[in-house]
């Protein structure tokens, strides 16, 4: 990560860019208005640090200054001014936070890595069920069995998720043919017998652990027991 502060006090800027290289953020350091928006301009950067009065450009003006090109990179305000019209004024020219002097320099590494968490889209998580060795990726329709990946048709997919979903309680043969398919096959409750005999020798056979099972006069369940 690299961070570019503007900050006079050679004392506490230096103390600040220590601090932040030690937690692995690359600190560049202005003293004023005009050398910061040089180095602005000369490389890019994933957050801003800035006090408010330093020398030629303050703090408040360079804010507004990166807005019109930048809106998305943090700016945090780290001033001595503490009071609220200083701090509305920041946030009028969208800074993204304001932390007052004197501050322990944990509480800004903590301002920054939340500004950082901001920023880090959001990944969905893909749907796994899991039951003992065997994984179903409801979305991509794969199933896997000790690591080997199972080849089945549309209805036994659907019937297997039906059971895995149900975590182990027993489906009856009409919740199973209403929820697979629909009511609409011609045959009786057999098509259902034939899919799980497909099943269990796809899923079942080559292994130990037998997870698809008939409780007689109610259904069907799966689970390793």
């Amino acid at each position: 990560m690299q961070a570019l502060l503007l900050e006079d006090d050679s004392v506490l800027s230096s103390e600040i860019a220590l601090f932040l290289e030690s937690r692995s953020i690359k600190t560049d350091k202005a003293e004023d208005g005009e050398v910061f928006l040089n180095m602005f301009t000369d490389k890019a950067y994933d957050i801003f640090l800035l006090d408010i009065n330093v020398p030629k450009i303050n703090g408040l003006e360079i804010c507004k200054t990166i807005r019109e090109t930048n809106s998305e990179t943090p700016i945090i305000i780290i001033s001595a001014y503490d009071g609220i019209e200083e701090k509305k004024e920041a946030f009028l020219h969208a800074a993204d936070d304001y932390l007052v002097k004197p501050f322990l320099l944990e509480e800004l590494l903590l301002r920054i890595n939340s500004q950082m968490r901001r920023l880090t889209p959001k990944t969905e998580e893909v749907e796994k069920i899991v039951i003992e060795d065997l994984e179903i990726f409801p979305e991509d329709s794969k199933v896997f069995r000790s690591g080997e990946e199972i080849s089945l048709t549309v209805k036994e997919f659907q019937l297997l998720v039906l059971l895995a979903r149900a975590n182990g309680r027993t489906l009856s043969k009409q919740y199973i043919s209403d929820e697979v398919w629909k009511n609409q096959f011609q045959s009786t409750n057999n098509a259902i017998e034939v899919y799980i005999n497909f099943l269990r020798k796809k899923i079942d056979k080559n292994f130990k652990t037998k997870l698809i099972h008939t409780r007689p006069g109610f259904g069907y369940y799966l689970s390793p027991l």
